[in-house]
């Protein structure tokens, strides 16, 4: 019972942190503690394992869908434009 709890209680704590792992965030890393605790229990957990391959599929395709579908050149000029002329206008005020 007490191990079934302890292993409950790992993948609930792995399940917050596996989008941070995953991502490997530069922004917000996981200490290396964390990261070396999770991969060990990826390593032994199929639930927390089939979790990680649904995030990795998950971002691929989201990445794929990026791909196909990125703004026209001309709107990223306007916007790009528009961008420094709100620069230009908060450094004259």
């Amino acid at each position: 019972m007490i191990t079934w709890m302890q292993s409950m209680v790992q993948c609930r704590r792995s399940a917050a942190r596996l989008e941070q792992y995953l991502d490997a965030d530069p922004s917000a890393p996981l200490p290396a503690d964390e990261r070396q605790r999770l991969a060990a229990h990826l390593a032994v957990c199929d639930r927390c394992t089939r979790a990680a391959a649904r995030h990795r599929l998950l971002r691929a395709s989201l990445h794929r869908l990026g791909d196909h579908h990125r703004p026209d050149a001309a709107s990223l000029a306007r916007l790009q434009h528009l961008v420094h002329t709100i620069a230009a206008d908060d450094e004259r005020s």
